[in-house]
């Protein structure tokens, strides 16, 4: 296994380079559900939109609201339209839609005490639902209802600060419950990552309307800097990857039977590391951190993650945030 970890079958070449502009270091960009916009945001308090044409990118939005870093942007279903949001250490959530081919606020959330630190949408067939992790120890849940929109909030969710969040598949893979089967209402699931060490699952309760712990994972030893639930592929089983300051990603299976979630170690590396993401089939893991090089990674048949290929990022894209 330890010479699997390390012997990458393939290489990764750059495709196309983006000048995007900013005037600080850049934190997060995400391409939306049809790979033609690209979101950046940066230090310098700006969130920007680029059209994307084969290896063209031209500017279409630049975003000035934030008045602190944007760490995080997200985009929405396109069958909402054309949403974006972003999270910053200003303490503030800013939802933004293209209207008449104008970007503009729609929604401003402030309602938490401390820097603002991941964003995630929800699967559509919740609706327009945003989960929002904070250095508060708090995670707000947005949701849009009749031109409004309301929010509630897992208070102390993570006892030092929550770094990262990411929902659940909407359909059949392990519930622990068995209430995930196809036919019935999805569930609501979110997992989040914290200072605290911990990796915990949330579910929304039907009958009371509020947010209770499902799980409480432990495997690392230092904050967990970014959590994410791995797209469904038909299986019964669910996973998620777990990264953190302790250099060490963990996957999370859960078998849909027993319940438990049950953590492997991917790998230990030679630097923190920042991200963890899932590719749409759910099979593939980019992993990137402080060593500026982004590794993918795969599970073979026999169960065991294989790396498949290791590059080297053009310039360090990591910054502690500051809570």
């Amino acid at each position: 296994m330890e010479s699997q970890r390390h012997d990458c079958l393939v290489k990764v070449s750059v495709i196309s380079n983006v000048e995007t502009g900013h005037d600080d270091m850049i934190h997060d960009a995400q391409m939306d559900f049809f790979g033609t916009r690209l979101a950046t945001c940066s230090s310098d308090r700006s969130v920007k939109i680029f059209e994307v044409k084969g290896s063209t990118h031209t500017l279409v939005a630049n975003l000035r609201e934030h008045e602190g870093p944007v760490w995080q942007v997200a985009w929405a279903h396109p069958m909402f339209g054309n949403i974006l949001a972003s999270c910053s250490y200003d303490r503030k959530v800013i939802i933004w839609q293209e209207d008449g081919h104008k970007w503009k606020k729609i929604h401003e959330h402030a309602n938490h005490d401390s820097s603002v630190n991941s964003v995630c949408w929800a699967p559509h067939e919740h609706g327009l639902v945003l989960a929002c992790a904070s250095a508060d120890g708090s995670v707000s849940i947005l949701t849009s209802t009749a031109h409004t929109w309301e929010f509630k909030k897992i208070t102390n969710a993570h006892s030092i600060g929550c770094n990262s969040v990411s929902w659940a598949p909407a359909v059949a893979s392990g519930s622990a419950d068995g209430s995930g089967r196809v036919g019935a209402t999805p569930v609501q699931r979110i997992v989040t990552g914290g200072c605290d060490t911990y990796v915990k699952i949330w579910r929304l309760d039907g009958a009371s309307g509020d947010w209770v712990e499902e799980s409480k994972m432990e495997g690392h030893s230092d904050w967990v800097r970014d959590v994410a639930w791995a797209p469904s592929i038909g299986l019964p089983r669910s996973i998620i990857a777990s990264c953190s300051q302790d250099r060490r990603v963990i996957i999370w299976v859960n078998d849909g039977v027993t319940g438990v979630w049950q953590p492997r170690e991917l790998n230990t590396f030679d630097d923190v590391i920042w991200h963890v993401s899932w590719s749409v089939t759910g099979n593939i893991l980019a992993v990137s951190g402080g060593d500026n090089k982004v590794s993918l990674w795969k599970e073979n048949l026999d169960g065991q993650w294989v790396c498949l290929s290791d590059s080297a990022k053009g310039q360090a894209a990591s910054e502690q945030r500051t809570l």
